[in-house]
This record gives structure tokens, C-alpha cells and sequence, in this order.
């Protein structure tokens, strides 16, 4: 029997993040700790992190344990961390929820964030990775906490992932967005005793998220060519990670010293990025290290992949190489595109970290959970599923999203650049032409898409002479688009061996309305650095759900700037030329959702529980003194039957249904003013 990850593995690291939009803003305010069926502490761990695990970096966590968690009757773990400038308090909400339902969590602060030492090492397997280790052997019953606290509550595996035989193997699985979405990979590269992961709005490769290039890509978003720097999200990032440097200075000098908070490779990336406008090779495999890309063959666990919409900083591209890297590999995971991200809020009905069966996102985390950790319910489909801003729904957002076996969805429809400001459908005449366009010198911003992570409020502009664009005529159908577009295009412009001197341009497809109004959707942009302009140049927009309206047009824009962008560094004249042989093209992703079940749908389907007796019992844990006052039920939202016994049972009388699968939900109001509510989806067995 042995601890894995006693090898050292070669060193190296990775760039910077933001913070996960995961704080329940919204939750009510905790009951006193005596009430609550959980205990929580504060503890401070001794962690050995780097290549060759000599680093000492201390970590704090809070651990939740429930009060019904023993020796005797161990309990499933959860392990949680923050996004970029949190803290272990940002995911208090979600662990307070997690531990009611029978979880020990452990909630701790990632290093160089939150009362946890040690710099920023961007989520790097041989520093975060170990650090998530470590705490994995603690939750096992193999170490204790500075204070000496041991914990033998935690349910245990026989085997890991890689099906040998551990020490100290909890039954552990992770939750967490961003920073604490990209630790999770780092993680299980490193052992084999995490059992499942549950990723949010985070990167595949990080050398792409920090300076894209969506052309010349070598596999999933990895690019040959240097990509383009990302200015706004990058100066974000270390102004945080200084601040947060600068807060612990004290505690921690050594913080700052000579990069601030940082890892040393990070200042360096930086500074050049800010010079040079792309990352150098050491600054690309910098990143790269510290990337589920790089050692994606090492996550071998069920992964419930869950990327957003709303996201500038890490896009949708980023889940589908993970999502596809993974499925090639027989990986169990599940796709999940949901509207919030880094650059949006999430919509009614989607997210509740402290009552997760409201929210239709975190209701299917905790089924994930409950699968996989706890051996209970139907095993969650390994499908894909995307939320749908243009439908109308009250509650639970369920309804407005749709479920697929897997991705990509629908068909294509391939439109054709003509003369120099038209796209045409395929069988249309293709006139020839010339869009002539010119950059600016030292990438001065020549359009305008969004402020990173600040706002999107003003509108996106484009100045004069500087870009170039093709319309369609006006749609005579709603097109619905599900997906990835992609657009190839002839382009005359210098060419060079050096990036610095290569031409960097800007793809993106506005949504026009019949008034002229332009939308930008989830202000999203493709950025490419052209290393060969002989060639036809294939890029990548960026993955959207959208759909473009009846009356509305279509509109394709190549722009030489953008105010978000360190782009180009020398002026250049641009010319996109198409003809009849050689057109331009569009595929656009179409249809994507034609016929496909909503996701409250799916999830019906999915139910596998058996009810015979046309009885469902839902338990409720109470606190001492606590009663029942109130009970309220539905069934496939219609008011039902209540019965209330000396157990404190909800009893949901389903007689009169037919026999097929029905969502049952109970609401409870307690004497201590407390709302409680339990949601099931159920197969009916019995005839009517």
C-alpha cells in the first residue's frame, strides 16, 4: 500500500486567473453553528509542494462535518477551493449545503490567496496539484492538521482511478469555478484517489486564454503560431494577485520578492507580453505546464464540465478541447454550457450554492455527487446541454435548456464572401472583390468590444477604414446557432518570420436588427495572428448559443484592433479578396436545438427510481426542538396531497397519475422560520 505522488515530477508552472462567480449572494444568512446539523473548524495544514516536494507552503481550510458522519458511519468528502483573489469564505455557501446533505467538506484557501503562503503558482500540478494532495491524505485519515486534528469520518475506496490499491483513499470528489475549476485537473494529474470532478468556467490550455490565436491550431485550442496578448485580463489578474500579496506581506515577506505574489516566470510573461504583444516559446510552455492539456491523459475520472456562455476570458472552445480530449480517451464526462461566466451573471433558476435543488445547474451537481460518491440515484447522462436565452420560462431554468446525446448538434449551413461587403448562401452567384482595410501603428485600439471583467456596457464600435465587413441579406427564419462558426479567407498582407511583425486581426459576427442596432453576442471575438498570408487562413470564431431573429442580418467583420488586445505592433495594409473559384467562407453550426428535449425533459427521462406504491417518502433532517409547520407539494407543478405523520414524513400521494415519470417538490417551513425544500424526478411503475 502507498500515498501516490511520492515521484517527483519536472518542474515548471503557469499564468493568471480570475475569481469564480460561485458567492451566493443571495443566501440567507447562517444558522447558529449549534443548530446546524454539521460542525465546522478552522485548520491550518503543512504542505510540501515543488518538483521535488521541499517547498513548505502552509494552507487554511475550514472543515465541515456532519454531525451524523462516524467512524461507524463514514461520510463522502468534498474538497473545494476559491477562484482567483478568494478565499476558502467564497465557497461557505456551497459547503454549509454540501454538509447538510451529508458531506464532509473541506474548504480551503488555494496558495498565495486567503491566509494561505506560498506565491501564485497558477494552478501548477507540481505546486497546487501536491498541495490538493495532501489534503486528499488528510480526508483519508493519513495526516493531521498543524493542531494535531485527525478525522476518521470519511468513507473509504478500495482502489484509485488507475485501479491499485492506496493508503488513506477517501470516497473525494471536487467542485469549484476558475482558479478552483482548473486546481481540480491539477489534482487528479496527480492522484489517483480523487474520484470525480465537477469544473467550472475554467481553461484547457492557458498559454490560449491569456494570448488566443484561433488559427494555425495544432490540436483542441493549442495554436503553433504565438497567439495575441489579452491586455485587460492579464493587468486584471496581477493587480489582484498584488494586492492579495500585499495584504499577507507581513505574515509572508518573502510574497513579494522579486515578483510580487508570483512565481518568478509570471513578471517575466508579463512584462514581454506587454512589449511584444505575444508570448515568447518559454512563455507558452510556461503556461502550457500548467494546463489540463498538457496532461490530459492523466484524468481519468468522471468530469461534469461546466463552461459559460458569458465568459471573454475562458470561452466555450476551452470545454469543447477538454470535452474531446477526454471522450477520446473513454473518459465519463458531461457537458454543460451554461449562460453565466466571467463576463456575466447566471439567469434565474440556474444557480443556488445554499439550496442547490433550486437552482437547475446545482441540482445537477448534487446528483452528479450522489452518483458518484454516495452510490445513490440513476447515473447522470453523458450528454451535452445548453442553455437557451431566447426562451421564456418562469422558475426553474430547466426549461430553457436543451439536452443532446453529445456535442456537436444540428447541421451546417455554409455561407459565401462576395465582392467586398456580402455573404450570400450557398447557389448564389459569388462576385469578386477586394476588402481593403489598414492597422494601426503600435496596436492602437481601432475597435471597441468590451471592458474585461468591468463592464459591457458601452457599445461596440469600429472605426472607419480599419475594418471590413459582409452581410447577409435580412434572415427570413429565426437561425439558430449552436456551436463553433468557421470562416476561411484569403488574405493579402506582409508577411514575416517574427510575430512581433505579423498580421493580427479580429473576427467576429454582430447581430443586426432591422433598426441598424448592433449586438455583439456575449461580446466575444476571435483574435488570429497570421503566420503565412499565402495561404487561405482558417480561423475559429468564437462557440456561441444564439439565435438571429427573423428580419435580421448576419454580419461578418475582420477588424484590425481591438481596445482589449495588445495586437500588432506596426501598421499594415489588409486586403481579404474572393471570387467565384476561390470564395470565402461561413459555416455556421445551424439548428442546433431542432427537436431536442428540454432539460427538465432529460432529467425526467433519466429517473430511474421505480415507485410502485405510488408513495415517495423525502426525509428531512431537523434540528433539536424544530417541527414541521407548513407543507407544501406539487406534482409536475400541480398542488397534490399531503399527509404528515408523528415521523415528520411528507408523504406525496401520486394515485390517479398515469404511469410514466413525474417531478415531485416539497416545500417545509419550520418553527424556527426555516425553509426546506426536496425535489425528486420518479418513474411510476403501477397502473393507474
Amino acid at each position: 500500500m502507498r500515498t501516490p505522488g511520492s515521484r517527483p515530477a519536472p518542474r515548471r508552472a503557469a499564468l493568471s486567473l480570475l475569481s469564480a462567480a460561485l458567492v451566493a449572494a443571495c443566501a440567507p444568512a447562517p444558522a447558529r453553528a449549534q443548530d446546524e446539523p454539521f460542525t465546522v473548524k478552522t485548520l491550518r495544514f503543512d504542505t510540501r509542494v515543488g518538483p521535488q516536494g521541499d517547498q513548505r507552503c502552509e494552507v487554511v481550510g475550514d472543515l465541515y462535518v456532519p454531525r451524523s458522519a462516524t467512524a461507524a458511519t463514514p461520510a463522502p468528502a468534498i474538497l473545494t477551493t476559491n477562484g482567483f483573489g478568494g478565499s476558502k469564505d467564497d465557497q461557505a455557501p456551497a459547503a454549509r449545503a454540501f454538509a447538510r446533505r451529508g458531506y464532509v467538506v473541506l474548504s480551503y484557501s488555494g496558495l498565495g490567496f486567503g491566509g494561505s503562503r506560498c506565491r501564485i503558482t497558477l494552478d501548477d500540478p507540481d505546486f497546487d496539484g501536491r498541495a490538493g494532495q495532501q489534503l486528499i491524505t488528510f480526508l483519508g485519515g493519513g495526516s493531521a492538521a498543524t493542531d494535531g486534528t485527525r478525522i476518521e469520518v470519511v468513507r473509504r475506496d478500495a482502489r484509485g482511478s488507475d485501479g491499485r490499491p492506496y493508503e488513506h483513499d477517501p470516497r473525494v470528489g471536487m467542485i469549484g469555478g476558475s482558479y478552483g475549476g482548473q486546481v481540480q485537473f491539477a489534482v487528479a494529474g496527480v492522484d489517483p484517489r480523487l474520484d470525480t470532478i465537477v469544473p467550472q468556467i475554467t481553461w484547457n490550455d492557458l498559454s490560449y486564454a491569456l494570448a488566443p490565436n484561433n488559427t494555425s491550431l495544432a490540436e483542441g485550442v493549442s495554436a503553433a503560431t504565438p497567439g495575441v496578448h489579452k491586455t485587460l485580463w492579464t493587468t486584471l489578474f496581477f493587480s489582484v494577485g498584488l494586492l492579495r500579496g500585499v495584504e499577507y506581506a507581513l505574515d509572508d515577506p518573502a510574497r513579494l520578492l522579486p515578483c510580487p505574489n508570483f512565481a518568478d516566470q509570471a513578471c517575466r510573461a508579463k512584462l514581454e507580453m506587454d512589449a511584444t504583444g505575444h508570448p515568447s516559446p518559454a512563455t507558452v510552455a510556461f503556461a502550457r505546464h500548467a494546463s489540463v492539456a498538457t496532461y490530459l491523459d492523466r484524468v481519468r475520472i468522471p468530469t461534469f464540465l461546466q463552461q459559460g456562455q458569458a465568459d471573454t476570458l475562458f470561452n466555450l472552445q476551452e470545454s469543447l478541447a477538454t470535452y474531446r480530449g477526454l471522450r477520446a480517451r473513454g473518459v465519463p464526462v458531461r457537458l454543460f454550457w451554461h449562460r453565466w461566466g466571467h463576463s456575466g451573471g447566471a439567469a434565474p433558476g440556474e444557480i443556488d450554492p445554499a439550496e442547490p435543488e433550486r437552482g437547475y445547474e446545482t441540482r445537477q451537481s448534487l446528483a452528479w455527487f450522489e452518483h458518484y460518491l454516495k452510490d445513490r440515484g440513476p447515473r447522470p447522462p453523458q450528454d451535452f446541454q445548453f442553455f437557451r436565452d431566447w426562451v421564456d420560462y418562469e422558475g426553474d431554468a430547466g426549461a430553457a435548456y436543451a439536452a443532446a446525446p453529445a456535442y456537436p448538434v444540428g447541421a451546417t449551413r455554409t455561407l459565401r464572401l462576395s465582392g467586398t461587403d456580402a455573404l450570400v448562401p450557398g447557389g448564389e452567384p459569388v462576385r469578386a472583390g477586394a476588402a481593403a482595410f489598414t492597422t494601426t501603428v503600435a496596436s492602437l485600439p481601432t475597435s471597441f468590444t468590451e471592458l474585461s471583467a468591468l463592464t459591457q456596457s458601452p457599445p461596440v464600435r469600429d472605426l472607419d477604414g480599419t475594418f471590413a465587413a459582409w452581410s447577409t441579406a435580412p434572415l427570413p427564419d429565426d437561425v439558430t446557432s449552436v456551436g463553433v462558426p468557421r470562416l476561411t479567407v484569403r488574405v493579402q498582407a506582409p508577411r514575416s518570420a517574427d510575430p512581433a511583425f505579423m498580421p493580427v486581426l479580429f473576427a467576429k459576427l454582430y447581430d443586426v436588427a432591422p433598426d441598424g442596432t448592433v449586438e455583439l453576442t456575449h461580446r466575444l471575438i476571435s483574435p488570429v495572428r497570421i503566420a503565412d498570408p499565402s495561404q487561405p487562413v482558417e480561423i475559429e470564431l468564437p462557440g456561441v448559443v444564439h439565435r438571429y431573429r427573423r428580419g435580421h442580418t448576419i454580419r461578418l467583420v475582420l477588424a484590425g484592433g481591438d481596445a482589449a488586445y495588445r495586437g500588432g505592433t506596426v501598421p499594415m495594409a489588409v486586403r481579404v479578396l474572393t471570387d467565384a473559384t476561390t470564395p470565402g467562407t461561413l459555416v455556421l453550426p445551424v439548428e442546433g436545438d431542432r427537436g431536442l428535449p428540454t432539460g427538465l425533459e432529460a432529467e425526467r427521462a433519466a429517473a430511474r427510481t421505480c415507485t410502485s406504491r405510488r408513495t415517495v417518502t423525502f426525509r428531512v433532517p431537523l434540528r433539536r426542538g424544530e417541527r414541521i409547520t407548513r407543507v407544501e407539494t406539487t406534482v409536475d407543478g400541480r398542488r397534490r396531497t399531503v399527509r404528515r405523520g408523528r415521523s415528520l414524513r411528507a408523504t406525496v400521494v401520486l394515485a390517479g397519475l398515469p404511469r410514466g415519470t413525474v417531478r415531485v417538490r416539497v416545500r417545509l417551513r419550520t418553527s424556527r422560520d426555516r425553509t426546506i425544500t426536496r425535489t425528486g424526478t420518479y418513474r411510476l411503475c403501477a397502473r393507474r
